[in-house]
């Protein structure tokens, strides 16, 4: 953490970072993920003196955000993703659409 960090931030990145690491991340990658997720909430809070315009204009914080971009690969989310999505939405003869009509339907 940075130095001047607030004790509330060292908090929330030991958490974070206790967090990916019981999920099974390195913790080399874990320590990344808790620095990257609290440099964010910094920036938003209007905590750190330098913020980059992603930081700052995201309308989502990194927590509501969660594993959003891992499921955006090559084909984006997988039929099953969807589906539950859909399920989650209630959306009328899900179990029949293909994928593309599921995105559809989801509209993406």
């Amino acid at each position: 953490m940075p130095a001047g960090s607030s004790s509330k931030r060292e908090r929330q990145y030991q958490h974070i970072k206790e967090s990916a690491e019981d999920r099974g991340e390195s913790l080399k990658r874990a320590k990344e993920i808790a620095a990257r997720t609290v440099n964010k909430e910094r920036a938003r809070a209007g905590e750190s003196k330098t913020a980059g315009k992603a930081s700052t204009r995201d309308p989502k914080s990194a927590y509501q955000r969660g594993g959003q971009r891992s499921h955006s690969g090559a084909q984006g989310p997988t039929r099953d993703q969807l589906y539950e999505e859909a399920r989650k939405r209630d959306i009328r003869g899900r179990s029949s659409m293909t994928k593309k009509q599921l995105e559809n339907a989801l509209g993406r």
